[in-house]
């Protein structure tokens, strides 16, 4: 099978799969630059939990700031991931007939210390969001630099041992956001990636 359809299996066998190779070391690389330039430009801001006029800045929650794709003037590599994104889009609603209409995305910034306590992606009462997808743009990233995605089974018990996924260059996770309870663990190093989410609503 070709590499897309190893991550469709895996997402139909269990609301999640990890792939090294849809995204290119080069193009997560030119990411991982522009974000960068970004930060060092001051346009990243503190993220915040909950939707709508009830978001607050909540550290104990999650540590990072945020930078959205649609607030930048894209660079090159911006522009062939945005590309990418939208043949990947196709692709999900080929293989599912899910009605998706766009995606959003923005590049988040964890500093050392900072973390993502274990949430779902798709708020209450709405369905808007079905797949969500990271990639990670760390270099050289270890098992001693922490940081991982840690990816629940759906309806696991407190306690139950998640599957944890190391933010390495160009390693893209995608899972259901209705279904797949994920955290991000506590980072030793600076953690950079592009997260974001395939929806059903008009822009």
């Amino acid at each position: 099978m070709s590499e897309l359809e190893n991550l469709f299996a895996a997402l139909e066998a269990q609301g999640w799969a990890v792939s090294d190779h849809l995204v290119g070391a080069e193009l997560a690389a030119g990411l991982h630059g522009e974000s960068r330039a970004a930060w060092e430009a001051g346009l990243f801001h503190p993220a915040r939990v909950g939707r709508g006029e009830g978001t607050a800045r909540a550290e104990d929650i999650r540590g990072d700031s945020i930078l959205w794709l649609g607030d930048l003037t894209a660079g090159p590599a911006t522009r062939e991931f945005q590309a990418w994104a939208a043949e990947f889009r196709r692709a999900l609603n080929g293989r599912y007939f899910l009605g998706l209409k766009r995606e959003e995305f923005h590049f988040s910034h964890y500093p050392v210390g900072t973390a993502y306590k274990k949430h779902l992606d798709q708020h209450r009462a709405t369905r808007d969001r079905q797949v969500s997808l990271v990639l990670y743009l760390n270099d050289e990233w270890g098992e001693h630099d922490g940081g991982e995605l840690a990816i629940y089974p759906p309806g696991a018990a407190d306690g139950a041992a998640p599957h944890r996924v190391l933010p390495r260059l160009a390693r893209l996770a995608v899972f259901r956001s209705d279904l797949i309870p994920h955290e991000v663990l506590p980072c030793r190093r600076t953690r950079w990636a592009l997260t974001g989410w395939f929806r059903t609503d008009a822009a």
